[in-house]
């Protein structure tokens, strides 16, 4: 099923006003509702590596997941994709390139990369996240955060050390408990909640929160509302005026229409002649 037409979206990534390259990287198939955004870390150049390797062997897992089950519906009539566990494979697969390269080439040693990654699928989505890139949903003018970062903050968050409000304004946000590559095996966070026509998703690296106020993103996404190109902009934007000290990668999905499995041609037939 193509969702070509029900999800309006924008990806833009920027190197910031700090770093001199970007190791943030975005893969997007829109057709098949796949966003992942990556944030890379390590010495040199390393971290643009593990994110490279991160959205490279992701996108063409789920895209080959996708092409099997598009042909098993048109040949069984069933829309069986588990699209959680496509995506949590994925992903997992992943972890273990960026591991081995790390291993077996000197300059990419201690890389890593954080991770968020979406999958649309039958008015659903399947949201993964690794570390502190991050999922936000604005839905009937409620802005939330969907993902909770695995960083130390955030669990000293969780065991009441600190209040949200005093998490926002700390200095120590940025040490990830959590990362592809870093380990030969890691815990990928899975959720999946349903979608409705007029949500916006926003997935993003670490360099908006920590440059940009949840009220602001807010209300930049309220102000320009379907203009969602115009969104990803000014995100960048405030980012880069209030500081600009990391790099910083936006993706911005709007459910324009609602996009229900189709029935396999199978199933379609069968219904034809009450079978």
């Amino acid at each position: 099923m193509s969702l070509k037409g029900k999800l309006v979206h924008v990806e833009v990534t920027d190197v910031g006003k700090v770093r001199d390259h970007n190791e943030d990287a975005i893969g997007a198939r829109p057709d098949i509702g796949l966003w992942v955004l990556a944030d890379g870390m390590g010495g040199y150049n390393a971290g643009e590596v593990a994110s490279g390797i991160a959205v490279k062997t992701i996108i063409d897992l789920v895209s080959e997941a996708c092409k099997r089950e598009r042909r098993a519906d048109i040949e069984t009539g069933t829309g069986l994709m588990r699209q959680s566990i496509v995506l949590r494979d994925a992903i997992l697969r992943a972890n273990k390139v960026i591991n081995q390269t790390a291993q077996s080439q000197p300059q990419c040693e201690g890389m890593g990369t954080t991770l968020v990654a979406s999958l649309f699928y039958d008015n659903r989505v399947s949201i993964a996240h690794v570390g502190d890139s991050r999922m936000y949903r604005l839905r009937d003018n409620r802005f939330e955060q969907v993902t909770m970062d695995h960083s130390l903050l955030q669990e000293l968050v969780d065991r009441g050390f600190y209040s949200q409000e005093e998490a926002q304004r700390s200095t120590n946000r940025n040490y990830v408990t959590r990362a592809l590559g870093v380990e030969s095996n890691v815990e990928v966070e899975i959720q999946e909640m349903e979608v409705r026509k007029g949500d916006y998703f926003l997935m993003c690296s670490d360099g908006l929160p920590d440059m940009v106020e949840d009220e602001d993103i807010h209300l930049t996404i309220s102000t320009f509302n379907n203009d969602v190109r115009t969104v990803g902009e000014q995100l960048i934007k405030l980012t880069n005026d209030n500081g600009g000290r990391d790099n910083v990668s936006v993706v911005l999905v709007r459910v324009a229409e609602n996009f229900p499995a189709e029935a396999g041609l199978l199933s379609k037939v069968r219904g034809l002649f009450g079978s």
